[in-house]
């Protein structure tokens, strides 16, 4: 590899002498083929078990079941469609899942945001405290929590309730992290100037913070969106009626049956589960590599 030079003159120096400074840009760097090879075999990985779930939903249950399996369907059908549509009460368990994942999303931007803002920029006796507290609860495994978590929703109340399963889950501890570190970052003179111009500290963190914190909260709400929509152990659990299922819990009760599972039937819910996922991500892929790229630790 070879590196190209600048000559700059130096007005101290003589006419004829010059200071030789490297260029802070060498295009002739180029990328080894073998990454590019790897990259894409792990892509292949990643991207076939999606790819062959979407073409098997459109398969008939004896091809699914079919040993050796086939790639692509011989019948084309939207049987597996129509039962996930007709068979269950998808429009329950759709909207159930909407409204749970939705609102332990909302409730993580604005109150994971809440707390970062507070162990970040303000003052108050305990702080390093809480934030230990915090890092302390991303060490403890979820089913550590599980037992107790489950007995004081039933204590208050709020089992084979929707706010049941949302509640516990409005602010987890990772998106405090999330947000503390990336506000951290921000320039304590905006703060300050806002104070001098009399804004609370309300108004701060709504008219100063919040603008400046998209691509943290765009990542904070797609990782939160996608465990809570995916959730299947907490809603099992809590719901016990089936007008509170969600739909992963739905497709598992129903798709796998005691006497068989039907193959085509998890595969079509399967895929209607990852769809919106899916488009948010796109959506909101810029903010959430910014955000991830951004968020520094201190």
């Amino acid at each position: 590899m070879t590196t190209t030079h600048s000559v700059t003159h130096d007005p101290k120096a003589g006419e004829d002498e010059a200071v030789v400074a490297p260029n802070q840009r060498d295009d002739s760097i180029t990328t080894p083929p073998w990454i590019y090879a790897v990259l894409l075999v792990g892509l292949f990985l990643v991207v076939i078990p999606f790819v062959w779930m979407l073409i098997s939903s459109f398969k008939p249950e004896a091809e699914v079941r079919a040993v050796p399996p086939t790639w692509w369907p011989e019948t084309l059908t939207l049987d597996n469609y129509d039962r996930l549509f007709t068979q269950l009460d998808f429009p329950t368990y759709f909207m159930n899942s909407v409204i749970v994942a939705l609102s332990v999303t909302v409730g993580n931007v604005v109150f994971c945001s809440m707390l970062g803002y507070a162990l970040a920029k303000l003052s108050f006796p305990g702080k390093k405290l809480m934030f230990v507290i915090v890092l302390g609860t991303l060490m403890v495994p979820g089913v550590v929590t599980f037992i107790p978590l489950f007995v004081l929703t039933t204590k208050m109340g709020l089992s084979n309730t929707l706010i049941g399963m949302i509640l516990p889950f409005m602010a987890a501890p990772f998106g405090v992290f999330l947000m503390r570190q990336y506000i951290s970052a921000l320039p304590d003179e905006l703060i300050q100037a806002a104070r001098i111009d009399g804004a609370g500290e309300l108004r701060i963190f709504a008219s100063v913070i919040l603008p400046l914190c998209g691509p943290a909260l765009a990542t904070l709400g797609i990782l939160t969106f996608l465990g809570s929509w995916n959730n299947f152990l907490w809603p099992l659990v809590v719901a016990q009626t089936e007008d509170k299922y969600t739909l992963p819990v739905a497709l598992a009760l129903y798709a796998v049956g005691q006497n068989a599972t039907q193959y085509g039937l998890l595969l079509a819910g399967s895929v209607v589960v990852v769809i919106p996922v899916l488009v948010l991500f796109l959506f909101l892929q810029r903010h959430i590599m910014q955000g991830i790229a951004m968020t520094g630790i201190k």
